[in-house]
């Protein structure tokens, strides 16, 4: 985003060596920056904004990609870009209701506190908006620059009447050697098991080659069959896509399973244009990738999910055993990371 705007730094701020975390007022909105100074990266946050990470940036360049110009516009009207967190489900639920523990639970929509997608499918859960974050601590440290921001799900009771799931979700972002983690914890205070079915959905984009000469790296091995209104079914089929695979003449919007993993568990994607190249690293909580490239649009989505699209509903009718639930007073963590190069 061009940075024509006033920056107003406010007491929030710590450098150390090449890193700094600081907080700082742009359009009179609170951000949170994070800086590398010896990878030329900085990653911007806005807390009321669905906590996303609006700005990644090297050597001035975008990884993330927005259609805006300004953290201003938005806020005034919030969309999809960089980095939007979905959840309490991740993607579409196949109707107005969800299993969880055996039991059925049903959404209000006169709350009017999630949306449908075109197909009248709830998606995207509750907060990818929300407005509710809190930073609770922002260091630089000689090894990384960081922000840990909160949201206390179970203070809302319109959220609570729609996934009566009593939580808090800690969001960090964290920025070492040029390269971006984000760390999500969940720590459940019901006094049941709570399924986790979140994910994200962060935009990326490279800038020396147009979208259909990039060439993109899928470490999968099962395509999960989707119904006409964008739902698995419970079948999975062979990958058929290259490796890589070029975008051109193709749009994605695809499940994938079976995720290829390295020795550290994690799994990457990638998407290379000429010399740029960003790479994605899921950690072994994220078993499920949507890889989302319309034709016609100058990015492509690599999106971490805990389970796919409907899993609570799958996990239900045994269609997916791979659900994964955090005990009463227990904590889900995991990270997913980010690697630009050659920016």
């Amino acid at each position: 985003m061009k940075a024509s705007f006033v920056l107003l730094l406010l007491p929030l701020m710590s450098q150390a060596a090449n890193y700094t975390s600081e907080k700082l007022t742009v359009d009179g909105i609170e951000v949170i920056r994070l800086a590398d100074a010896a990878h030329k990266t900085e990653v911007m946050i806005v807390p009321s904004v669905g906590n996303n990470s609006y700005e990644m940036k090297v050597n001035g360049k975008r990884v993330f990609w927005s259609p805006y110009n300004s953290v201003a516009e938005f806020k005034a009207k919030p969309v999809n870009l960089g980095n939007p967190f979905l959840a309490p489900w991740a993607n579409r639920l196949e109707a107005d209701w969800f299993y969880a523990n055996g039991k059925k639970y049903i959404l209000n929509p006169a709350l009017n506190n999630f949306r449908y997608d075109g197909n009248h499918k709830p998606i995207h859960g509750l907060v990818m908006y929300s407005a509710e974050w809190k930073v609770v601590s922002a260091k630089a440290t000689p090894k990384s620059a960081e922000v840990t921001s909160r949201l206390e799900f179970w203070r809302h009771p319109d959220w609570m009447a729609q996934f009566p799931f009593a939580h808090n979700i800690d969001m960090t972002y964290r920025l070492q050697d040029g390269v971006l983690e984000v760390e999500t914890s969940i720590d459940n205070l019901s006094t049941e098991p709570m399924p986790v079915g979140i994910g994200y959905h962060p935009y990326f984009t490279l800038h020396d080659a147009p979208r259909d000469a990039w060439k993109v790296h899928m470490p999968v091995t099962e395509h999960l069959v989707l119904s006409g209104v964008l739902i698995p079914t419970g079948e999975t089929k062979p990958v058929a896509f290259s490796d890589p695979q070029s975008l051109e003449g193709i749009q994605l919007d695809d499940v994938f399973g079976g995720l290829v993993r390295g020795s550290d568990g994690r799994a990457e994607f990638s998407v290379q244009g000429v010399k740029e190249k960003i790479a994605v690293f899921y950690g072994p909580k994220f078993p499920i990738a949507v890889v989302y490239a319309p034709k016609g649009r100058d990015f492509i989505c690599f999106e971490p999910m805990s389970g796919p699209t409907n899993v609570f509903n799958m996990a239900q009718a045994g269609t997916y055993k791979g659900l994964q639930t955090v005990p009463a007073g227990s904590k889900w963590r995991e990270s997913y990371w980010i690697q630009p190069s050659g920016f």
